[in-house]
């Protein structure tokens, strides 16, 4: 494998804390968003962003991962119809009470307008494996580094100044269907993507203090 210098600037211990503190700010703003706005939004920003993602570290440098970026207002209407047909079953079925107790807060239910009103949707599909000439070629921490991907994704969204939902229908293959995507990938993650209405709302929610989610040894 050919190798290149590391390109890295050294700065100051204060602009490292300097730097620190605002992404913690910047990302401290950050909310999960149901309400949106039709407004367009730029396709190269959206490009930006997906390859902002694209550049997470992976097991053995397989990049295990795609990224659909749905636009079509047909394609939008047939990711709605399929993933309210699987929340109505959640709702009323799969659900456990304490379940849909924990959910109150986020006044959610089996109505998923967003995924026709937001101007992009993000579907990502894990791959668990390569497509070689006469036998499948092996990825390595899949899921971890999927996950990697979705965090810098979502991170990348709201550094663009705009909003997403981390949005999980469960089970998610009909996407897998609509989309034509082959059968080496699977569903992980749908994020719509735009601008949130005027009115939009979001619970009044804590996040835990760095006592209860760091320990020091």
């Amino acid at each position: 494998m050919a190798l290149t210098k590391l390109n890295h600037k050294v700065i100051s211990e204060k602009d490292i804390i300097l730097k620190s503190q605002h992404f913690l700010n910047e990302m401290k703003s950050r909310r999960s968003v149901r309400h949106f706005s039709d407004k367009p939004i730029p396709l190269v920003a959206i490009k930006n962003i997906i390859m902002t993602a694209a550049s997470a570290p992976s097991g053995a440098n397989k990049q295990p991962w795609k990224f659909i970026i749905v636009q079509d207002v047909e394609i939008k209407r047939k990711i709605r119809i399929a993933a309210e047909k699987e929340e109505k079953e959640f709702y009323t079925k799969r659900a456990s009470k304490t379940w849909l107790k924990d959910l109150e807060v986020f006044e959610t239910n089996a109505q998923k307008d967003f995924l026709e009103k937001a101007p992009y949707l993000i579907a990502v599909f894990k791959i668990s494996h390569g497509l070689a000439t006469n036998s499948q070629s092996k990825h390595y921490y899949v899921n971890e580094s999927v996950g990697i991907a979705c965090g810098i994704l979502i991170a990348a969204i709201h550094n663009a100044g705009l909003v997403t939902l981390t949005y999980t229908p469960s089970p998610m293959g009909f996407l897998q269907e609509i989309l034509n995507r082959p059968k080496n990938e699977k569903p992980f993650l749908l994020l719509p993507v735009g601008y949130p209405t005027a009115v939009a709302t979001v619970p009044i929610i804590p996040k835990k203090k760095f006592e209860e989610v760091v320990q020091i040894v």
